[in-house]
């Protein structure tokens, strides 16, 4: 019997790579309109729903993300759905090394401390729920992703820009990888607990380690700048987007990533992307690997 599965923002980057994905498992995949669509009629017949919505203003997090919980919950009660979440690493504040489930969730920024109650209304509400946490996403579709915006932005111009420390390890998720992984959960979702917190491991990697692998892609020299945060402080009493920059700063320079053991138990021949294909995810089409832009003379890899 084909399995149904209710996207919420299908035109997003977790929304479009999610649908993808359900798709070629053989799910029948369904999009919901926010701007003119009932979403609990939408979800009713769905046996999943995957919530790729994002609030376009930072600063109305505060009331657009309790209201969009209310209605994702209200969907899910009236239809027995499972609610899929890409959780984030903001619900822990500034801390360093392993993060998994058992990590105490003290968030440093009002960005965390909405995902928190965002994830505990979820709980509370008692409807299977599967959040699946991720680091930074890394979208080969270059969608809005910071790496392919900012870090990969002048990679052509032998550049890499680094927004915190070079030698920070950080979580990232190859978003086809995400997508493939809620697919499979989706799948056992009858095994699960009400409410799983299940990190996703990723790759975790510095602009150190990036460093090589462009030079070698693109077959030329590539060094490492770093990000104009003077900038961001000087627009940051006219500019939103400086404002929350500058609030999330700490995440790259917190060296994080996220344990594997219960992602592995439940998902043991999981085969996620290489870790080469996912550093170069933000590579923009023209100098892509695929088609590699060669140097007129040997390659010499930045110190």
């Amino acid at each position: 019997m084909t399995q149904t599965v209710l996207i919420l923002g299908g035109s997003g980057k977790i929304g479009s790579h999610s649908a993808t994905a359900f798709q070629k498992a053989g799910w029948m995949v369904r999009h919901y309109n926010r701007s003119t669509g009932d979403m609990t009629k939408a979800a009713i017949g769905a046996d999943v729903i995957v919530n790729g919505l994002n609030p376009p203003n930072y600063h109305n997090w505060a009331k657009l993300v309790p209201k969009m919980t209310k209605q994702i919950i209200a969907a899910a009660k009236a239809s027995g759905a499972t609610v899929i979440i890409p959780g984030n690493v903001y619900n822990f504040g500034n801390v360093t090394g392993q993060i998994d489930k058992t990590t105490p969730q003290r968030p440093n920024t009002r960005k965390g401390q909405i995902r928190v109650e965002m994830e505990a209304a979820f709980r509370q509400a008692g409807i299977p729920t599967i959040v699946l946490r991720a680091g930074h996403f890394l979208d080969p579709n270059r969608d809005g992703c910071a790496h392919s915006m900012v870090t990969m932005a002048k990679a052509g111009k032998g550049k890499l820009t680094a927004m915190g420390p070079s030698a920070a390890l950080r979580a990232y998720a190859f978003l086809p990888d995400w997508a493939n992984a809620a697919v499979q959960l989706a799948e056992i979702r009858a095994d699960l607990n009400t409410f799983e917190d299940i990190p996703f491991p990723g790759h975790a990697f510095s602009i150190n380690d990036l460093q090589p692998v462009v030079a070698d892609a693109l077959q030329r020299t590539v060094r490492i700048t770093n990000f104009p945060w003077w900038i961001m402080r000087l627009a940051a009493p006219f500019w939103e987007l400086a404002r929350e920059l500058i609030e999330m700063r700490y995440l790259t320079s917190m060296s994080h990533w996220l344990g594997a053991d219960d992602f592995n138990r439940l998902l043991p021949d999981f085969q996620p992307s290489d870790m080469r294909t996912a550093m170069l995810a933000g590579l923009t089409p023209d100098i892509h690997p695929d088609q590699m832009v060669r140097s007129s003379r040997q390659p010499v890899l930045a110190k």
